[in-house]
């Protein structure tokens, strides 16, 4: 007997399992579209029981309460009147509930009146807040859109220094016959509050030094955009891990508004290096020593060794920030270069004295170079120097340098929309202290936009032009080359140009190059190119554009975008094979 008793004891929970099923509903309304959708779905009581057990009484009672929820749920839209019917049924274990919604025709905003006192009336952040709340007129009534405005009146009289600012009235009027509805806001705003002085604290810098930071004077009318401003400034520069601007508001006193920013300096001296490789370069190691700050005014120093197969630099940059609205800089630098390209091979020495300001949107430097050297050009692979046909050089100039440079991008990393322009014009003054007189002028061009969704169009040219009384005294980087990763594709570096009487590649005068390419991404870090270049290195009116083509691939990798491309020269009888090219960095 108690054998039996245990084997029905066991068999008790398989008859119980179909209670304790789980019962839920599926809510379904038609009738409206989002957002009314979703404001009728968060709504009503029901939607809570998607994935909750509900009994008959309870899905059967939560219903009938459906058209008094619905209603609720979209009067904050302008629907006073809504209705709702459908039905509810059994489906296994689950409810299913149907709501077929009616919204019935919205209340209309027929007036909007703001009052505010004279003077932050005028002032523009507030006339244009206002203005803004004024446009809810003849729109159906909606309470987060009225409230949104209410709160952006406030916000600007707070932005623009009237800190006292108290809002009085805020005030719905509804007439539900008439599908009517009057707004009513007023404030009293008080006095306007000034800046007074700024305190910086815990800074490495002398406070002359960091005044020239802020962007107001004492006496200005306070404003949070100014805030702002101080804060990105000071985050900008580099000199610091911690900027913490605060307004001393609560210890205002006759309508002056203190500033405390505090600071906490960076890491001193940075260190950098590693490994590289470009097509245009070779294989070589990078290092790098940069002090960011050198003393209490803040100037910076920065050095930097590159030895690679082709290219070998040491260089060496002395920066005296002067920050103010045109963060201006003044620069001293020394570069000492050793390049040897396919066609050419240059050790020069170049001091640099400029000064560097923003100038109407753009980056404008403005400086003098000095620039000395022996060189080679006309080479073939790894001849000796002393082959037949190949020039040799030595040469001294003096020249100054203007640049002007603009760019802009929708995202510094993977730009979607976006342009460079980059113009420079450099001259000798006579033959002073130089070996040739000579003038030149380069402008280059880059544009992205994107289209059809993961796709990248990318256009980019370059021209240049140079005259002179002795090209021959003109070191390599003066002279205009074609070919390689940011030239002509499916060409080795400086490969393409002017040729002397014994076939040489010597550079030209001139240049001019231009290049289509298409890029689409299958995932979000990996795509796919192609491309057509064209230019070429001319003197004269001897333009004989060379072709390359290819296809490559994107990768937007941790340390920026990696292109890797394969090009090969078109219809070119004395170009064969396929040239790789190996470009690391950003778009613009």
């Amino acid at each position: 007997m108690r054998r039996t008793r245990r084997h029905g004891l066991l068999l008790l929970p398989w008859f119980f399992l179909p209670a304790l099923a789980h019962a839920g509903v599926k809510l379904v309304v038609d009738g409206v579209e989002e957002p009314l959708k979703g404001a009728v779905v968060a709504g009503v009581e029901l939607s809570q029981y998607a994935t909750r057990d509900i009994s008959a009484a309870q899905a059967r009672r939560l219903y009938e309460k459906a058209p008094d929820q619905v209603q609720t749920a979209l009067r904050p839209y302008g629907y006073y009147e809504a209705t709702s019917d459908g039905d509810i049924k059994q489906a296994g274990n689950d409810w299913i509930v149907t709501l077929h919604v009616k919204t019935g025709a919205p209340v209309v905003i027929s007036s909007v009146k703001v009052d505010i006192d004279e003077e932050a009336a005028k002032v523009p952040g507030v006339r244009r807040a206002i203005r803004a709340a004024e446009k809810l007129k003849d729109q159906p009534l909606n309470d987060g859109q009225y409230d949104a405005s209410r709160d952006a009146i406030g916000a600007a009289l707070t932005a623009t220094g009237f800190l006292d600012a108290k809002l009085t009235v805020h005030r719905v009027e509804v007439n539900r016959a008439e599908k009517k509805a009057s707004v009513s806001l007023a404030w009293t705003a008080g006095q306007r509050y000034r800046f007074g002085k700024v305190h910086f604290k815990d800074s490495q810098f002398r406070e002359s030094f960091l005044d020239r930071y802020v962007p107001f004077k004492s006496g200005d009318y306070f404003a949070q955009d100014n805030l702002l401003l101080l804060q990105q400034s000071l985050n900008g520069a580099d000199y610091f891990s911690v900027v913490n601007v605060m307004p001393d508001i609560d210890e205002a006193k006759n309508g002056v508004v203190d500033v405390t920013v505090e600071l906490a300096p960076a890491k001193r001296t940075i260190y950098t290096g590693g490994p590289f490789f470009g097509t245009d370069t070779g294989a070589g190691l990078r290092g790098g020593i940069e002090k960011r700050w050198v003393n209490d005014r803040g100037h910076k120093w920065k050095n930097e060794l590159v030895v690679a197969q082709k290219l070998k630099t040491i260089s060496t940059l002395y920066q005296i920030p002067m920050p103010g609205p045109n963060q201006r800089s003044f620069n001293f630098g020394a570069n000492y270069r050793d390049a040897d390209t396919t066609t050419s091979q240059s050790r020069t020495l170049q001091l640099v004295a400029n000064e560097t300001r923003l100038w109407h949107g753009w980056t404008r430097t403005i400086g003098i170079n000095a620039l000395s050297g022996t060189f080679t050009v006309g080479k073939r692979g790894g001849e000796p120097d002393n082959t037949f046909g190949i020039e040799h050089g030595r040469s001294t100039l003096l020249y100054p340098e203007i640049s002007l440079s603009r760019k802009s991008g929708d995202n510094p990393i993977f730009v979607r929309h976006g342009w460079s322009l980059n113009l420079v014009g450099r001259s000798t003054v006579g033959n002073l202290l130089s070996d040739a007189s000579f003038s030149e002028v380069i402008a280059d061009a880059k544009w992205i936009q994107s289209f059809w969704g993961r796709n990248r169009l990318i256009l980019r040219g370059t021209a240049g032009h140079t005259w002179t009384n002795d090209f021959s005294a003109l070191p390599p980087q003066l002279r205009f080359f074609a070919g390689g990763d940011r030239s002509v594709r499916g060409y080795s570096f400086e490969s393409i140009g002017p040729r002397n009487q014994y076939d040489r590649v010597i550079g030209g005068e001139s240049l001019l190059v231009a290049s289509t390419e298409v890029e689409h991404y299958f995932t979000r870090n990996w795509g796919m190119a192609a491309f057509v270049d064209a230019g070429n290195a001319f003197t004269g009116t001897d333009y004989s554009p060379r072709i390359g083509a290819g296809l490559g691939v994107r990768w937007l990798s941790p340390v920026g975008m990696v292109r890797v491309d394969l090009g090969v020269p078109v219809h070119d009888k004395n170009e064969h094979g396929v040239q790789l090219h190996v470009v690391i960095g950003p778009d613009l």
